[in-house]
């Protein structure tokens, strides 16, 4: 389903004249941003390639990044340690063969620091944005059931709707189900 009729599908179930367009399409993003801080399945799987031309130690974090799956460097698998462990165990300009990363902020480190090469990371990334009516993205596409009862759950919560448990309890029935389907 696109925007347009995953609005229109969500306004008719909850059969409400008080709801506008603006405030559905609200609870629709709040559905897909709770959807998308749980829910690991591979239509969310990207990879980020870095090519390395100089000695780096510090790779970019993709914008629509939300959990790192793994990282490899020349078909080797990088291990992921805690920034403190990153700290004590690297030595400035020490260059060769990446063995170790961690995340701080925004960014992914590297330890040793490569000079050449690329670092190829496996990630969930967010689903794109939806903005105009006629928009589709994988989540909506494949799970619009989904994102129409965490809107209604969003929804009761608003308007104080008593049916709120049932729209929250089938929320929770189609994520587990469509996780169960990716794993």
């Amino acid at each position: 389903m696109n925007k347009g009729e995953l609005r229109a599908h969500f306004k008719a179930l909850l059969n409400r004249t008080d709801c506008s367009d603006a405030l559905a399409n609200t609870f629709i993003d709040q559905s897909i941003a709770r959807a998308q801080r749980v829910l690991r399945i591979p239509s969310m799987e990207k990879t980020q390639t870095y090519n390395i031309t100089a000695s780096t130690s510090t790779l970019i974090i993709p914008a629509d990044f939300l959990e790192i799956i793994d990282m490899y460097y020349a078909n080797t698998n990088l291990t992921r340690v805690p920034l403190s462990k990153y700290v004590e165990m690297s030595q400035p300009g020490e260059n060769g063969t990446p063995k170790y990363f961690t995340r701080e902020g925004e960014n992914i480190k590297v330890y040793p620091y490569p000079t050449s090469g690329s670092i190829s990371m496996n990630y969930y990334g967010q689903f794109t944005v939806m903005t105009a009516d006629t928009d589709e993205n994988d989540l909506a596409i494949i799970a619009s059931d989904l994102i129409t009862y965490g809107a209604l759950g969003y929804a009761s919560d608003y308007f104080l709707d008593e049916r709120g448990p049932l729209f929250e309890q089938k929320f929770a029935q189609f994520l587990a189900e469509l996780q169960e389907q990716a794993n």
